[in-house]
């Protein structure tokens, strides 16, 4: 996915990581235990209720500061998501305690096979680790046609969709403020809004009497099983009884 590079998670008791970079923003939340490490020379601790980045290129090691381990969810970022006059603030306070922020990061992760969620989710990431790091706050922009211009560009787009960084350019304005402008005038986010308007297509054909599989890949989705997750979330049924 653009912006992120890999994605761990990973269970650890005796390990210990020696001293070593990545060319990537390491954002990390720990769901059970707490990690004690050293980040450019000087000792921090990973905890359960914050978010952990550390800053590419920067020297850091880790292990568990308890005998019971630790378990880990990391996402390895794009240098580029960040700007990089963000590294030595960072190193200096490289975990937030934003319960906001934890569940965003959390939310990303249960959202990666769904490219227009999984970016939209990851741009509020970026930019709140932004103003965490500058001391400032998002900018409010007033822009009254924006949400019905997206609303039209994700209409157009259908069944095959476009990206969020795509449309970002397309409408010239930027990821965050496009969602939010979608959010704010239609009470959901655009990737909620293409996945329904994927369900109603994928009804019309299931009407027609193509087969669940067909009408899932006809209508934007990945396969039958991904159409049925969706089409139970949004209808309530599997496609199959819907048909009965």
């Amino acid at each position: 996915m653009e912006g992120i590079k890999e994605v761990f998670h990973a269970s650890f008791t005796t390990h210990v990581y020696p001293a070593h970079t990545h060319d990537a923003w390491t954002l990390m939340l720990l769901d059970t235990g707490a990690v004690r490490y050293e980040l450019d020379r000087h000792e921090h601790g990973a905890l359960v209720e914050g978010v952990t980045l550390l800053p590419p290129h920067v020297p850091h090691d880790g292990r568990s500061a308890f005998p019971t381990g630790f378990h880990k969810r990391v996402l390895y970022l794009d240098d580029s998501v960040l700007p990089a006059g963000l590294v030595g603030k960072a190193v200096d306070t490289p975990m937030l305690a934003d319960p906001l922020l934890r569940q965003r990061v959390h939310q990303l992760h249960l959202a990666l096979d769904e490219p227009l969620e999984a970016s939209s989710r990851l741009a509020l990431i970026t930019e709140r680790l932004a103003h965490h790091f500058a001391g400032t706050t998002p900018a409010v922009h007033a822009d009254p046609t924006l949400a019905d211009r997206v609303r039209q560009l994700l209409d157009a787009s259908l069944p095959g969709g476009v990206t969020l960084n795509d449309a970002a350019r397309e409408l010239r304005t930027s990821p965050t403020h496009l969602v939010r402008a979608f959010s704010r005038r239609f009470g959901l986010p655009p990737h909620r809004y293409l996945t329904g308007r994927r369900v109603d297509l994928a009804r019309g054909y299931l009407v027609e009497g193509r087969s669940a599989a067909e009408a899932a890949v006809l209508a934007g989705f990945h396969d039958q099983s991904h159409l049925t997750r969706h089409f139970r979330r949004v209808l309530g049924t599997s496609p199959g009884r819907f048909v009965r």
